[in-house]
């Protein structure tokens, strides 16, 4: 609920402006198109439904084979296969536990998963910016970090989402939590928590990301921005498509996206006040996740409205 009332406030940026095309949104298009549009069948062809039934039956019909009957299509690794019992071959050439390299995969699920949606739907300059980044930070910076024991880091797999404490074991979140309070004598007498090194780039390169995100908005969308604010204040310079929106439906008055804005952080301050011992989140820690939502609401509305990333 939150969500639609941040997008109700920069709609006129991020919905009603030509230059924010969405590219997602046209495989819906594209579906819809299909199952509502009359369309004659030329000779030797098929119709948009046609080949959208087949598409659907024959996907169907695959998707057993990886999600039911043979799950190591999801992953297929052959280094693995011919070493088995070798700690480097798994950790080069796993796709679940590795750096996945000579490794691939069956399911489209696993492929999609990677750009965060289908990549169909994906601008060429988006994908080969994301397998740039993918082979410099999985195949350049993480085996340098691993084979140079950065923080002790061949104490822990290469590739993995868990915790561990010093020894490179699981990490006993129990000797650090009492009652869902964080004890901390018991964390210093246990140990600290370790990370593996993929993980830990991940979240340096995704911070990262968010501040190179809010410089490459203003940078290149700035100019952009402030004269889609201008205009849209006046009502000026409104796209086609907009103008001929707004002839034959009615719009949803902005009003109603701040009333439900300021109801929900109303209703999400009163909980965490009336629940304050089980939430652990107090009314000015609501307003600034609120404040850092609505920061980078446009930017990265922006970036996925544009690459769809």
């Amino acid at each position: 609920m939150l969500g639609f009332g941040w997008a109700g406030l920069f709609r006129k940026i991020l919905v009603e402006s030509a230059y924010m095309w969405w590219p997602t949104n046209l495989v819906q298009v594209s579906i819809f198109r299909a199952l509502h549009e009359k369309e004659e069948r030329r000779k030797g062809g098929l119709t948009r439904l046609q080949f959208f039934v087949i598409a659907l039956t024959c996907s169907f019909a695959y998707y057993i084979l990886p999600n039911y009957l043979f799950g190591t299509l999801s992953t297929v690794s052959i280094a693995c296969y011919i070493w088995k019992d070798k700690v480097i071959a798994q950790q080069i050439g796993s796709g679940m536990n590795g750096l996945g390299i000579g490794s691939f995969s069956f399911d489209w699920s696993v492929i999609a998963s990677t750009y965060l949606g289908s990549p169909l739907a994906t601008p060429w300059f988006a994908i080969a910016n994301i397998m740039v980044g993918f082979f410099i930070i999985v195949y350049v910076i993480t085996p340098i970090a691993y084979s140079a024991n950065v923080y002790d880091a061949k104490k822990f797999p290469i590739y993995s989402s868990g915790i561990y404490d010093i020894n490179g074991h699981a990490y006993d979140k129990t000797r650090v939590l009492k009652d869902f309070k964080f004890d901390r004598d018991g964390y210093e007498n246990y140990s600290k928590l370790h990370l593996s090194t993929f993980f830990t780039l991940t979240y340096g390169v995704g911070f990262a990301g968010l501040a190179a995100t809010l410089s490459h908005v203003l940078l290149f969308h700035g100019k952009k921005i402030w004269r889609q604010t201008r205009a849209s204040i006046r009502d000026e310079n409104v796209d086609v498509h907009t103008r001929l929106m707004k002839k034959n439906y009615d719009a949803v008055p902005q009003s109603w996206f701040v009333i439900m804005l300021v109801a929900v952080v109303g209703l999400a301050i009163f909980t965490c006040e009336g629940f304050g011992g089980q939430l652990q989140l107090p009314w000015w820690g609501v307003l600034f996740a609120c404040a850092l939502a609505f920061s980078f609401t446009l930017p990265v509305g922006i970036l996925q409205a544009t690459t769809n990333m």
